[in-house]
């Protein structure tokens, strides 16, 4: 089950519900995938709507992982995400967000 307290995010892929986390060695990968300058560079990128499908698939990535979630990039780049390629980049800007934020109450 996600804990949005620990930033944790849910993700439907293929009919199972994986759980997300972007850890601090995840947020590490991922601005390596994403090639940004900084972590607000990251950022910057979803709020002004700016990210690409690769960003998308990245944040997924290490968002699993850092969930420890077995999802191969294979799996990944070929699955059925619940909401489509709309539902996949939702859930990515959220992980990021919840890294950043607590969740309102």
């Amino acid at each position: 089950m996600a804990n949005p307290w620990r930033g944790d995010v849910a993700l439907v892929i293929d009919g199972q519900t994986h759980v997300m986390r972007l850890t601090l060695g995840a947020l590490a990968e991922l601005e390596a995938a994403m090639q940004a300058d900084s972590l607000l560079a990251m950022v910057e990128r979803f709020e002004n709507s700016s990210f690409t499908s690769q960003d998308v698939l990245a944040l997924l990535k290490a968002g699993l992982r850092g969930g420890k979630c077995d999802v191969s990039d294979d799996v990944l780049l070929h699955a059925e995400i619940e909401g489509g390629p709309i539902g996949a980049a939702r859930a990515a800007a959220e992980l990021l967000a919840r890294a950043f934020t607590a969740p309102s109450v």
